[in-house]
C-alpha cells in the first residue's frame, strides 16, 4: 500500500511526487505559485475542502488498494462533484482538441492520404464519444445527485440513471486502445515520426487520464451518491410514517393505541424481530422501535407475555396464531 499524503505535507511535495498531481490540482481549481505551504493551508486559500482533496489525492495515487467504503465517509460529494464537471471541462475543451491539432500536424491530411483521412476521422469519433458520455453525466447524473443534495428524492434510481453511464466508460476505453493500434499499426513511417510519436504519447497519457477518471466515478463517487441516496430514502420514509402515525391518531381506540401500534403489537406477537416487522410495515425499525416505546408507555406493558395476553383478550390475535 503507498503511503498516504497528509494536510501537514507541503504541497510542492505531493506534486513532485507524482506529476499526475498536476492535473488534479487545477481540477480543484488550486493554482501553482503556493509556495512551501501545507496542504491544509493551499487547500484553504483556494476554498477546496482539504478532506475531500486528500481523499481524491490517496485514491488517484493507489486506486487498485483504495478502501471505497472507508474513504467515501470523508467525501464532500458537492466539492467531488466540481472536481468532477472540472476534469470533464478539460477534456473536452482543452486535452482532446489539442492532441487533434497535434495529430493533423503529424499526419498526411492531403486528399490522396486515405489512411491518415481514416485516423482523424476515428480520432472525431472518439472525441465525440467521450464529450456525448460526459454530457449526459453533466446533464443526467449530476442533477440527479444536486437533486439529493437538496433531500428531494427523484422518481428514478441512481442505479438506472447510469447504467448507461457506465457502459460507455468500457466503450471508451476500446476506442481509444484501437485508435492506438491503428496508427502504431498500419500509418507509414514519414519525416514526421517524431511528431507522430509525441501524438501517440499524448493519447497514451489521456487514455491513462480517463481511466483513472472514469475509475473514480464508478467507484468512489458511485459509493458517496448510494450512500447519500439511501439516507434521503429512509428520511422520506420516516417522514411518511410520522405523517401516518399522525392520521391514525385520529381513530386511536379507548386505550389510546393507533391502528399501527396495534398493527405492530400482533407482529411482536407473532415473535418477530423488529427488522422483520420493518419490512412487513414498509417502514424504518427506528419507526418500529418508537411505536414499541408508545405501546409500552400507553399500556404500562412492557413484556411479551403481557402483550399476548392482551392481543387475545382485545382480539387482535387468535391463540393459534401465538407463537409460544
Amino acid at each position: 500500500m503507498t503511503e498516504k499524503y497528509h494536510e501537514t505535507d507541503p504541497m510542492s511535495d505531493v506534486i513532485s511526487d507524482d506529476y499526475r498531481m498536476l492535473q488534479m490540482i487545477s481540477r480543484f481549481g488550486i493554482k501553482l505559485g503556493f509556495g512551501d505551504q501545507t496542504v491544509a493551508a493551499t487547500c484553504a486559500q483556494a476554498g477546496v475542502d482539504v478532506t475531500t482533496f486528500l481523499t481524491v489525492v490517496n485514491y488517484l495515487k493507489d486506486s487498485a488498494h483504495a478502501h471505497v467504503g472507508e474513504m467515501a465517509e470523508h467525501i464532500n460529494l458537492q466539492a467531488l462533484m466540481k472536481y468532477l464537471k472540472n476534469s470533464h471541462t478539460y477534456f473536452i475543451d482543452f486535452r482532446l482538441p489539442a492532441i487533434r491539432r497535434k495529430l493533423i500536424s503529424a499526419i498526411d491530411c492531403s486528399t490522396k492520404n486515405q489512411i491518415a483521412f481514416l485516423i482523424l476521422k476515428f480520432y472525431d469519433e472518439y472525441a465525440a464519444e467521450v464529450e456525448r458520455h460526459m454530457d449526459y453525466e453533466n446533464t443526467h447524473v449530476h442533477p440527479y445527485v444536486d437533486r439529493l443534495l437538496t433531500r428531494r428524492l427523484p422518481n428514478e434510481t441512481f442505479a438506472s440513471v447510469v447504467h448507461q453511464h457506465t457502459d460507455n466508460h468500457a466503450s471508451i476505453e476500446k476506442s481509444i486502445t484501437e485508435l492506438k493500434s491503428i496508427i502504431i499499426k498500419y500509418y507509414p513511417s514519414d519525416s514526421n515520426a517524431p511528431l507522430l510519436n509525441d501524438v501517440l504519447m499524448d493519447i497514451y497519457m489521456t487514455e491513462e487520464d480517463l481511466l483513472e477518471h472514469c475509475r473514480l466515478e464508478d467507484t468512489l463517487f458511485a459509493e458517496c451518491v448510494r450512500r447519500l441516496e439511501e439516507r434521503v430514502r429512509q428520511s422520506c420514509y420516516d417522514m411518511v410514517d410520522d405523517e401516518e402515525e399522525d392520521a391514525t391518531m385520529v381513530n386511536a381506540s379507548n386505550d389510546g393505541l393507533s391502528e399501527r401500534e396495534k398493527e405492530v403489537i400482533t407482529f411482536v406477537v407473532k415473535g418477530m424481530s423488529n427488522k422483520e416487522i420493518a419490512e412487513q410495515m414498509f417502514i424504518s425499525v427506528n419507526t418500529v422501535m418508537t411505536h414499541r416505546r408508545n405501546i409500552s408507555r400507553k399500556l404500562n406493558i412492557r413484556s411479551a407475555a403481557g402483550l399476548t395476553i392482551y392481543a387475545i383478550v382485545n382480539g387482535l390475535i387468535k391463540l393459534e396464531d401465538v407463537r409460544l
